[in-house]
């Protein structure tokens, strides 16, 4: 975060004089001077003079940083001795010399590199259980005794809640159910400790766990609200229950913004029911760094008034200001969070006061290391003389120790969130940790450096940037591109117009759809019924099937508006195309609900092709004014110029997959560059095809110049590939039929002038590689969302899984569970995570591949799915064979192959021998492994450390070779290049032996 700028004490400020004289008290105790003997200590201590590196060279923290997350996992002496290393050999660290000494080694197995790896391994996992009370139960519990004897009270985390899998949030339940018993057996021997184990004469909880919600669903999803309310509430309930029986208290912690208002919701609710509503031991958590928590809490204060029995509030700052502020920017949403800490601060002052004056209703938990913020609450509370139970202090374990003694010495009750569990799902805990304890605008790192008190005391102001209005975004440089950000289903509205959209179009269905040639609806011999793959039943639309003559009428009209639209200035087709971004924009939520009733895709994967639509109209719309400026090569006596100018007439030939995006993208770049343009679309998906067209009319294309043209591929659109009239086609769908189009327009027929150009992406049999540092937590996910989004029926998707032996079965049996945990069902359904396939075909197709898996591999989950359409239930093979047919033939469909490799070697090895190169992934925490895929993975878009399908215009170019298709990528600045024909003009500009010369009248 931005080191903050304060603003000029102001005493005048309620509370102010009293907050300064308790600041500055809590200061001088709190900053007493080691002794000599432990500053020759500490000096000594590797865990020390990592956070000291940390702190004096950001790029040798951010390094540092990034080995201690994949430390966990490294499994030997020369593995961790090989990746520190390679972390901290990087060109943008400079070494102190320590370090420098420690890592001059050549060979990670010899005994330097032991050395190395023996004396930085257990200085990480010491500096770890600073954070960390303990790997075990009886360690934790010691850790509680020993904060107990200074009048500290605790609230127990158990690490590791982040659940990819219903089977962990079983295990989760259960095992806070565990907690609490073991928790309050100890604390039968516990002496009462009258500070901290009651307040104004009434006995409090002893014990205390802290629990966040998604724990509870591993699909806790706020676009399914009403069904992730229901599994939560469900495990919220039995949590209560038993803590109410044992006498422990439970709070509620806070995590990312997507989950808090739903969050919220459910705790409201739940603790209004008859059951609980009379508990006054139970809380839950506001983050004052988000903009939208100072009404949070007004609302918290209604609530609670109605409810008649107080909760308690923990006031924190918040521990994801960089992953809020990243996920805003990289989807274009508006930030939730303060773009400055001292507006944090000031926030957080305010809500205090809010929280504070409002005692009666909500007991207020402060938690915050700044000793400013706390004195600013001593000062209120004293001022107001609230009781004792009302309210208490709170710090994190191993931060903030002296300041949390220092105040329990006070007499104030104090509790220390206290952490435990093993080091592996601890680890993002405690990078949190140290990235508070090393950022410049911590006030442990200020306290540190000796900045001056008045500064470290000085009174936070919102800084001007945030006081803007309530969603600003924090400065940043603006992107080459602005994609069209995603529907936030977060919000509740938004979730309120996609559901009336889904209604809205629900009552078109059935309607028919003509051909449109030369502007006009034209109707036909043959019709072809378009369904719901949800409920084949169910008649979306029926479509008017072209015949060869209308083709020929389409490709007259388009050569009769050729020269006209030819001639038309970028600038204005340009213009159609933008105004056809603003329409799409607008019918957003509809075009999603056309998509979800016509080809089975979930709303959630719906929606981004909306915005990849958009982008493809106005990302073309600006590479083609671009591209029209031409090139200039001047010489003397001589003009050289290089334009682009169309070439002719186009047929676009688009898949049902992606029914929006891929077909507008492939339309939109043809008729951007000039030519007339003839779109065929996939006979499943030809009503969202017809929704294009009435955007691209609506939008001012002229008659002629887009055309269309719902046909039979195998007659018509053969037809038209065959077309001598025809300049180039823009295909997207099957290897089989791609090659077919590429071989007919390498023929020449008579009457043809031209070579005709073909633009094909052809699919893949996609890879993603798991090596032995890979964080299983993010490869799982990221091959589960690869691989059977959208029932697995995209190009990009993850069909085969290669993992590194040494992690291949804690890899496999939480990949089987996280598939396990998907719902399977109606694509309308806010629950469904994988929907139907596209057909009857494509359905028999699968299970026929399956079939052929069962014979050649282990099938190890063939999820059950509804038979009131045309579901395939997610299926994982193990044990396969990189040469079985699974493996090397591409499956439109959910079904995924994981293979076994001895070493990453032999893991990209198995990558590359497959015909395709599309796309490809790596989970990996190795810098040379991440290095070498870069250079040798031979696929078109590779992506590492995330999910290998959702390619984003201008940012992720999409497209592959070998026999992925030919052509460059969509979305780049290659790509219109393809729909041009470039010309150079030379002019001699002499005359008779003068030329112009510039700079001359």
């Amino acid at each position: 975060m931005v080191a903050p700028t304060q603003t000029p004490q102001t005493s005048a400020l309620p509370y102010e004089s009293q907050t300064q004289a308790l600041a500055r008290d809590l200061l001088a105790a709190t900053q007493e001077k080691k002794n000599l003997l432990a500053q020759m200590r500490d000096q000594m201590r590797w865990d020390d003079k990592i956070m000291d590196f940390a702190m004096g060279n950001p790029g040798l923290k951010v390094q540092l940083f990034r080995f201690i997350d994949a430390l966990p996992a490294l499994r030997s002496k020369p593995e961790i001795a090989r990746h520190l290393q390679e972390y901290l050999s990087a060109e943008e660290v400079e070494l102190p010399g320590a370090l420098k000494g420690l890592l001059n080694f050549t060979n990670p197995d010899s005994v330097p590199g032991q050395i190395a790896a023996t004396t930085v391994a257990p200085a990480v996992e010491t500096l770890a259980y600073r954070y960390i009370s303990g790997e075990s139960i009886d360690k934790a519990i010691k850790a509680i005794e020993r904060m107990r004897k200074d009048k500290l009270a605790f609230t127990m985390d158990l690490l590791g809640e982040a659940v990819i899998t219903e089977a962990e949030a079983e295990a989760y339940l259960q095992r806070y159910l565990d907690l609490m018993e073991q928790l309050s057996q100890a604390a039968k021997t516990w002496k009462p400790v009258e500070a901290i184990d009651t307040a104004d004469g009434k006995p409090l909880p002893k014990v205390q766990v802290s629990v966040k919600l998604t724990a509870f669903y591993s699909q806790f999803d706020p676009l399914d609200a009403q069904g992730s309310r229901a599994k939560v509430s469900a495990h919220i309930r039995t949590l209560l229950r038993r803590a109410q029986e044992l006498g422990v208290a439970v709070h509620f912690d806070m995590e990312q913004y997507r989950y808090k208002t739903l969050t919220l919701a459910i705790l409201k609710d739940l603790l209004m029911e008859a059951e609980f509503r009379q508990r006054d031991d139970i809380g839950v958590t506001l983050q004052a760094y988000l903009r939208d928590s100072y009404n949070d809490l007004k609302d918290l204060v209604l609530w609670a008034k109605n409810r008649g029995t107080p909760v308690t509030v923990r006031l924190v700052k918040g521990a994801y200001w960089d992953q809020e502020t990243i996920i805003a920017r990289q989807n274009g949403w508006p930030s939730p969070v303060y773009s400055q800490k001292v507006s944090t601060d000031a926030n957080f002052e305010r809500m205090t006061r809010l929280l504070l004056e409002n005692h009666l209703y909500l007991y207020g938990a402060i938690g915050s290391h700044n000793v400013r913020s706390q004195a600013h609450a001593m000062a209120v509370a004293e001022d107001l003389a609230i009781p004792r139970r009302h309210i208490e202090f709170q710090v994190l374990y191993g931060m903030a120790d002296k300041l949390a003694k220092v105040m329990a010495n006070k007499g104030y009750r104090v509790r220390v969130y206290t952490p435990f569990g093993e080091l592996i799902p601890g680890m993002s805990y405690l990078i949190r940790r140290l990235l508070e304890n090393t950022a410049n605008s911590s006030f442990l790192r200020q306290n540190q450096d000796e900045v001056p008190v008045e500064q470290l005391l000085a009174v936070p102001a919102f800084a001007p940037e945030d006081e803007l209005d309530d969603h600003g975004t924090p400065p940043s440089p603006p992107p080459p591109f602005p994609n069209a950000p995603d529907t936030d289903f977060a919000i509740a509205t938004q979730r309120t117009e996609a559901a009336a959209a889904l209604k809205a179009v629900h009552s078109q269905l059935g309607q028919h759809y003509n051909p449109i040639i030369n502007g006009e609806a034209v109707d036909t011999e043959a019709t072809a019924d378009s369904v719901n793959p949800s409920k084949p039943t169910a008649l979306v639309g029926t479509l008017g099937l072209a015949s060869q003559d209308q083709a020929d009428a389409a490709i007259a009209a388009a050569k009769a508006a050729f020269p006209a639209w030819a001639a038309t200035p970028a600038k204005d087709r340009g213009a159609i195309l933008r105004r056809a971004a603003d329409i799409m924009t607008a019918r957003r939520h509809e075009l999603n609900a056309w998509m979800v009733y016509e080809v089975g895709k979930p709303l959630g994967q719906a929606d981004p092709e909306v915005s990849e639509a958009i982008d493809f109209c106005r990302y073309y719309a600006d590479e083609m004014e671009r591209l029209d400026a031409g090139y200039a090569y001047d010489y003397p006596g001589e003009t050289n110029r290089y334009r682009y100018f169309p070439r002719g007439i186009a047929v676009v030939i688009s898949p049902w997959n992606f029914p929006l995006a891929i077909a507008t993208g492939m339309t939109v770049a043809a008729l951007v560059t000039g030519n007339c343009t003839i779109l065929k679309p996939a006979e499943n998906s030809a009503v969202i095809a017809a929704k294009i067209a009435e955007i691209l009319i609506e939008a001012g294309m002229p008659p002629g110049v887009f055309q269309y043209l719902p046909a039979r591929g195998s007659t018509v659109g053969a037809h038209l590939v065959q077309h001598p009239d025809v300049h180039m086609i823009a295909f997207t769908g099957s290897r089989e039929v791609g090659c077919r189009i590429y071989a007919d327009a390498a023929q020449w027929r008579p009457g043809q002038r031209h070579l005709k150009r073909v633009v094909a992406e052809m699919g893949g049999k996609n890879a993603i590689i798991i090596d032995e540092s890979a964080d299983l937590d993010q490869a799982v996910q990221g091959v589960v969302y690869s691989a059977f989004g959208y029932s697995g029926q995209k190009c990009s998707a993850c069909s085969r899984t290669i993992v590194v032996a040494s992690v291949y079965d804690t890899f496999v049996r939480r990949l089987i569970e996280a598939t396990r945990s998907l719902h399977v069902g109606d694509a309308a359904q806010p629950s469904t995570k994988v929907g139907p396939v596209i057909d009857a075909n494509a359905q028999a197709k699968i299970k026929d591949y399956i079939a052929k898996g069962k014979a050649e591999a282990t099938l190890a989950l063939e999820m059950p799915a509804p038979d009131t359409g045309y579901f395939v239930g997610p299926t994982v093979f193990t044990d396969v064979a990189p040469d079985a047919v699974i493996a090397q033939e591409e499956i439109f469909g959910p079904v995924l192959a994981v293979i076994k490799a001895q070493d990453f070697d032999q893991a990209l090895a198995i990558a590359n021998d497959t015909d395709y190169g599309l796309t490809g992934g790596l989970y990996s925490r190795t810098p040379s492994h991440i290095d070498r895929v870069q250079t040798e993975f031979a696929v078109g878009n590779l992506y590492i450390n995330r999910g290998i399908a959702g390619a984003i215009v201008s940012r992720q170019p999409f497209g592959g070779f070998k026999m992925s298709g030919v052509g460059s990528k969509a979305g780049g600045p290659d790509y219109l290049l393809q729909f041009l024909e470039p010309r150079h003009v030379s002019e001699n500009v002499q005359r008779q032996g003068f030329a112009p010369i510039e700079g001359m009248d």
